[in-house]
């Protein structure tokens, strides 16, 4: 089974979004690892329908948990910084830098957490058109961005 991302169809003709949406499968195919859900096939934003499928995750993001059960055990805060600790050296082995890992990106597995969603991944080599952010923009959501 599989998790299916599509784009909205309000950004189907955007250019620049289907940029992106390359950029986030090219990234998402090198990250691997227990700890990050893997991508199993994408059309690389060239379809008229642009999506990517990675391996599904059924369980729950971790912000849809805590708005439902509140704060979490102390033991479960331990395990699910352990599986992070994990899964983003495995993204930054790779050349990348998630840049906007929030809650609703953190799928609590039951063998631990998998981070997901590397769309504004910014690749640490941003030779070759992988950086897309420039001076003045603002990408990401802004309560889960480093300063």
């Amino acid at each position: 089974m599989a998790a299916v991302e599509v784009v909205r169809s309000q950004f189907v003709e955007d250019d620049g979004f289907r940029t992106c949406s390359r950029r986030e499968v090219e990234a998402s195919r090198r990250v691997s690892g227990a700890y990050t859900a893997a991508v199993v096939d994408a059309d690389g934003g060239r379809a008229s329908l642009s999506w990517l499928a990675s391996v599904l995750v059924p369980d729950p993001p971790l912000s849809q948990v805590v708005r439902v059960v509140g704060p979490l055990p102390s033991k479960t805060d331990v395990r699910l910084a352990a599986g992070l600790a994990a899964a983003l050296p495995e993204v930054h082995r790779v050349g990348l830098i998630h840049r906007d890992l929030k809650p609703s990106e953190v799928l609590l597995a039951a063998d631990g957490p998998r981070v997901i969603d590397f769309g504004i991944a910014r690749a640490t080599d941003s030779e070759g058109g992988t950086e897309i952010t420039h001076a003045g923009r603002l990408v990401g959501s802004p309560a889960f961005m480093s300063p």
